[in-house]
């Protein structure tokens, strides 16, 4: 296995909340706020960098993974398929955008996001981790509506994520029994081709949980159960890793008000102590900047 090239880097807490299973950080740059969700508290987060102010919203199913809608709100990949919210004061409204058919029970979307292109992209799995069934995929919807399946036989699909111009996304599968992330060549359609292994996670401390992509092309992944953010340069040469104070950080995104602030999500396990930071959200600056989040565009 290799050691990780350690950065010191300093890392603080957003603010004093805590999730279970704590996803899905996602910068708004016109409303300058960081959304994020609980996917097993069932919640949908959102902090405001000018007030400093946290609120959130109950959701009726799990909720995995967020990305913008171009006309307002949020997409969200849920248990039963694809929607928008809407959120304000008297709470939140869910539009069903697409449904989806399982190939079985105690399954649900995971890890998602937009591709340059304003596609919305997320994967599926079992919630059941220890039966390690590979009955997920990635799917994609657009205008066309929801795909089929466009990569089949995961078992936890996350680290999705796109190069600057697009061309490129990465996806991993995080469950024990696979770490790795892969590389594949997007058309001008949505259609990714040339699979290919971008990094062997087996190699280097932690599972590939949820990633992102700086300016200069660069794919952070959280390592899960190792306490770190790896860098990985575009030919997938392990840069730097950061030391986060949970083991369990779940995925990160690039936001603040000139992105250049690297947003962490963690998870708290049952056994985590009470005044441990496990579930919460960090914060650092690592000298790169990342670019604006795509939103939902069809």
């Amino acid at each position: 296995m290799t050691s990780p090239m350690s950065s010191t880097l300093r890392m603080d807490r957003l603010d004093a909340s805590r999730d279970q299973v704590g996803e899905s950080p996602l910068w708004s740059v016109a409303e300058q706020a960081l959304y994020w969700v609980d996917i097993e508290g069932r919640q949908v987060r959102r902090f405001d960098w000018a007030t400093r102010r946290v609120e959130s919203w109950a959701c009726a199913e799990r909720v995995a993974c967020l990305a913008l809608h171009a006309q307002g709100g949020l997409v969200a990949a849920m248990e039963s398929g694809v929607f928008q919210l809407r959120l304000s004061a008297s709470g939140l409204t869910a539009t069903r955008l697409c449904g989806i058919a399982h190939p079985r029970d105690g399954m649900r979307f995971n890890d998602g996001r937009c591709d340059r292109q304003g596609r919305f992209w997320s994967s599926t799995m079992v919630r059941d981790m220890s039966l390690a069934s590979p009955f997920g995929a990635l799917f994609r919807l657009d205008g066309r509506g929801l795909s089929a399946p466009l990569v089949s036989g995961l078992i936890t699909g996350n680290g999705l994520a796109f190069s600057p111009r697009g061309e490129v996304m990465y996806l991993s599968d995080s469950h024990p029994s696979v770490r790795r992330i892969w590389a594949f060549d997007l058309d001008a359609d949505g259609t990714p081709t040339q699979r290919r292994e971008f990094v062997d996670m087996n190699r280097h401390p932690g599972r590939p949980d949820g990633a992102a992509v700086d300016a200069d092309g660069g794919y952070w992944i959280c390592a899960n159960d190792a306490g770190l953010v790896h860098r990985f340069t575009p030919d997938g040469r392990l840069d730097r890793s950061i030391p986060v104070p949970v083991p369990k950080p779940s995925m990160c995104a690039f936001g603040g008000p000139q992105l250049r602030h690297l947003f962490i999500t963690s998870i708290r396990l049952p056994s985590a102590a009470d005044d441990a930071p496990d579930g919460a959200v960090f914060v650092a600056e690592p000298g790169v900047t990342g670019l604006p989040e795509a939103a939902f565009a069809f």
